[in-house]
């Protein structure tokens, strides 16, 4: 029997709770999970079965996908959505952080990946959705490292997709623009820094808060409940979409940055955040 089971991390907030409450709404067997099972038993109200997981301990997500094998036989579903940003001056970024993003966004969600395929393909069946951004494909000032690791998870995305498809496995990405969650207040938990670009940064903190809660936040963000409804579709759909963008604000920046010449870009981002400069 095939499984659907789904199983969803980074279910605290945002887009991973709304995820969850609604496939299970909807009759699915939902597994959430987060770093701490506290932040996620509302869930249990909502028809979940709740699970800790946190996506850089090696034991944890094991565990995690061990149980749901055992009581499904296989993950039905998986989706990776645990992540999170640092917005900080490149060269004032510590190597620290760095790697605690790419142990969570990029590293965590290749291991996700790997744990629960032997039984996907044993059933010749299952989904992987790996939540990415629209800043998989454009860069922002001030965000390097989180481009460069939701850029992977695209890349990533690809080149699974190919590999698994023979085997019944369907790989979906989708591609988030303003998304209205508290990811948008711990993306700019990062002011600061060196005196050389304290005030860059304390601008890039600034700038992402304003997106959420301006005009660009009025016109182009959406809830969590918009990405829910995505991947809901790329587990459900007979043949689903490699890609799924949603908001009107990624469509349109997306369009904007592949109509735009390098320098062109680099000066429409002049006008939205400050150069550092000697």
């Amino acid at each position: 029997m095939v499984s659907n089971a789904v199983l969803i991390t980074g279910c605290s907030t945002g887009i991973g709770r709304a995820t969850a409450e609604r496939l299970a709404k909807r009759g699915h067997t939902v597994y959430a999970s987060a770093r701490r099972l506290d932040s996620i038993s509302g869930l249990l109200d909502a028809g979940c079965r709740t699970l800790q997981l946190d996506v850089t301990d090696e034991a944890s997500m094991a565990a995690a996908v061990a149980v749901v094998e055992a009581e499904h036989g296989a993950v039905g579903a998986l989706v990776n959505n645990a992540g999170f940003a640092v917005e900080r001056a490149f060269e004032d970024t510590s190597m620290d952080d760095v790697r605690r993003q790419f142990e969570t966004n990029v590293f965590g969600l290749i291991r996700m990946c790997q744990l629960v395929l032997p039984k996907m393909r044993e059933q010749s069946s299952g989904r992987i959705v790996n939540v990415s951004s629209v800043g998989g494909k454009v860069t922002f000032p001030g965000g390097a490292h989180y481009h460069a690791t939701k850029h992977a998870v695209e890349a990533l995305s690809d080149v699974l997709r190919f590999e698994v498809a023979g085997f019944g496995v369907h790989v979906s990405i989708v591609e988030p623009g303003l998304i209205k969650t508290a990811f948008g207040d711990t993306a700019t938990a990062s002011s600061g820094g060196s005196s050389v670009y304290r005030e860059f940064n304390e601008a890039v903190v600034k700038r992402v808060a304003g997106s959420y809660e301006g005009f660009m936040g009025r016109i182009a963000a959406a809830g969590p409940g918009s990405v829910a409804r995505a991947i809901e579709q790329a587990i459900t759909s007979r043949n689903p979409r490699t890609r799924y963008r949603v908001t009107a604000g990624a469509r349109m920046i997306l369009a904007t940055r592949k109509l735009l010449p390098d320098r062109a870009y680099d000066l429409m981002m002049r006008t939205q955040f400050p150069r550092p400069k000697a």
